[in-house]
């Protein structure tokens, strides 16, 4: 499996690009903003041809460049239905901050031609690849996280985490549509049953894995055992 992943735009977001190898198909995870160049990049090396694109959660420094890039390459973007919405309108899910530093500017938001809706336990084919669909509300009400095999270096499954999971932390829920003990559930219910060799690629920062999240990650110490 052939993962690439880069940091893009003034967040920090982590996009992936991930395919079975090179000279394939591959899809794309949270292009946020500045990641295009970043994707088209990534393809031209790899001689990969993007399928789809897919959405961890509606956060415009994770969705902002999901409409180009799907164009570019006339590919099928993946959203939770609850976080739809903010493909054409992110300001609704926005911080007072980030809507602050975006005034002014001639930013336009529209959703691709082709977007199809996530549930949790979907399954998916894509590009060769198995993913599975985690619906991991808390951040926001649409948050997913994707997961598939990966049987390598010691890895049985790498998972793409969003904001929900970070080396050391966990996503804030203080904007609209994060709810703190609905997080909470959510990492008892869908992070805490994963094995300890799970990949985490978390949507900003290193990658990191659930056995050191489970033993370090102080969000994690006193949650119930599921």
């Amino acid at each position: 499996m052939l993962i690439a992943g880069f940091p893009a735009g003034p967040w920090g977001t982590n996009c992936y690009v991930a395919a079975t190898g090179p000279g394939t198909e591959c899809i794309v995870i949270d292009p946020g903003k500045d990641a295009a160049p970043g994707v088209a990049e990534v393809v031209r090396e790899h001689r990969l041809k993007p399928v789809a694109v897919l959405v961890t959660h509606g956060h415009v420094d994770h969705m902002w460049c999901v409409a180009p890039v799907a164009g570019t390459y006339d590919a099928t973007a993946w959203i939770h239905p609850r976080d739809r919405h903010l493909l054409s309108d992110p300001m609704q899910g926005m911080s007072r901050e980030t809507t602050a530093m975006l005034l002014g500017g001639n930013h336009t938001f529209a959703e691709p031609d082709d977007v199809r809706e996530l549930d949790d336990g979907m399954r998916l084919e894509l590009a060769g690849l198995e993913v599975t669909v985690d619906h991991t509300p808390g951040h926001t009400e649409g948050s997913v996280t994707f997961r598939s095999p990966y049987d390598a270096d010691g890895v049985s499954e790498v998972m793409f985490a969003g904001d929900l999971l970070f080396a050391g932390s966990i996503g804030r829920t203080d904007l609209p549509g994060g709810d703190h003990a609905t997080m909470l559930r959510t990492l008892a219910a869908k992070v805490l049953p994963l094995r300890d060799d799970v990949a985490v690629l978390p949507g900003h920062g290193e990658q990191t894995s659930i056995g050191r999240e489970r033993a370090t990650n102080p969000f994690l110490q006193d949650l119930p055992t599921p």
